[in-house]
């Protein structure tokens, strides 16, 4: 099996990556439309000719591209990257959800495993350390840090 790709309208890619797969085609196995590669959807099939059946119906849907990639080629767009990327200790953020919403903090501790973070409050009386999931907290710029 082999992984072709797709192009699209922009915006259209999980629309079209639903619609192949829907498509009762024996030889189209998974369709993939990741968020970081704009205007492709990855086919995996045994074939291009599934494919070029499937996609004659389909109104976002431009083209195939010429060529085939690997499994290995595509891999990287399976695992999800961590929220806590790129947040390092003593960074101040801001915090965008949960109780504490609006409020900056200093990123005292990261536990990746966990893909949480403990930040203390800048504004608090009595220094309390939170810990809040890494999709909570935005890194405010660096004029700010």
């Amino acid at each position: 099996m082999s992984v072709f790709a797709v192009k699209t309208t922009a915006s259209q890619e999980q629309t079209v990556a639903d619609m192949i797969i829907t498509r009762e085609e024996d030889d189209i196995h998974a369709a993939l439309a990741p968020d970081s590669l704009t205007s492709y959807v990855m086919v995996e099939a045994d074939g291009t000719a599934a494919i070029e059946r499937a996609l004659e119906d389909i109104p976002h849907a431009r083209s195939l591209v010429p060529g085939e990639s690997s499994l290995a080629e595509v891999e990287h767009f399976l695992s999800p990257k961590p929220d806590v990327e790129g947040i390092a200790e003593g960074d101040i953020v801001e915090l965008i959800a949960g109780p504490f919403k609006g409020e900056k903090a200093q990123v005292q501790r990261i536990d990746e495993g966990k893909d949480q973070v403990t930040v203390e409050l800048y504004e608090a009386t009595v220094p309390i350390p939170v810990t809040v999931r890494g999709d909570q907290i935005r890194v405010l710029d660096s004029e700010e840090r």
